[in-house]
C-alpha cells in the first residue's frame, strides 16, 4: 500500500534523484530560472525552497546544512550573498512554475521554474536603485523646455467599399 508516500521518486533511485535535484537547485541559483519538465520542477520546488528560507539566516551552520544538499560552494555563496538579500523580507513562495507546454520529442509537459524576485516582469518594473556618487559638488544644469511643435500624425481613411 501507498499510505503516506507523498514525494515523487522521478523514476529515479536516491542516490540518482539527490544529484540530480542537487544539479538543478544550482543552476536554478546560478541563472535565476530554468527549463525542465514539470514533474521536476515540483520536486525541485520542494528541494530548494527550505534552502532559501535557511539562507536569510547566515549562520556557519546553515552555510553546512545547505552544502551538505547542494554540494557546490559557489552555489552556497551565491544563495547567501544574492538571493538572500532578495529574498529577505519575503515569508515564504521564492520560486514560480510557469507551464510551457508540450516538448516537440515526447510530448512531456515542461515548465519554467524562477525564482520570484529575479522577474523584473512581473514584479510591476521595480529595480533596485543604485545610488551613484559623484565626486565634485556641482549642481546638475536644467534642462531648458524646448519650444518645437510635436510632429502632426495624419491618419488617411480609404474607402475600401469603391
Amino acid at each position: 500500500m501507498r499510505h503516506g508516500k507523498k514525494f515523487n521518486h522521478l523514476s529515479r533511485q536516491k542516490g540518482h534523484r539527490a544529484a540530480m535535484l542537487a544539479n538543478m537547485a544550482c543552476s536554478l541559483i546560478e541563472h535565476k530560472r530554468i527549463n525542465t519538465t514539470v514533474a521536476k520542477a515540483k520536486a525541485l520546488k520542494q528541494f530548494v525552497e527550505p534552502l532559501i528560507t535557511k539562507s536569510k539566516d547566515d549562520t556557519t551552520h546553515n552555510r553546512r546544512i545547505c552544502f551538505a544538499y547542494l554540494r557546490s560552494k559557489y552555489a552556497v555563496t551565491d544563495l547567501f550573498r544574492d538571493v538572500a538579500a532578495k529574498v529577505g523580507d519575503r515569508p515564504g513562495g521564492y520560486t514560480r512554475i510557469i507551464k510551457l507546454g508540450n516538448r516537440l520529442g515526447d510530448n512531456a509537459d515542461m515548465a519554467m521554474i524562477e525564482l520570484v524576485d529575479f522577474n523584473e516582469l512581473y514584479n510591476g518594473g521595480k529595480k533596485e536603485e543604485v545610488k551613484t556618487k559623484s565626486r565634485r559638488g556641482g549642481k546638475a544644469k536644467k534642462a531648458e523646455p524646448t519650444t518645437e511643435a510635436p510632429a502632426n500624425t495624419t491618419e488617411e481613411t480609404t474607402d475600401s467599399a469603391e
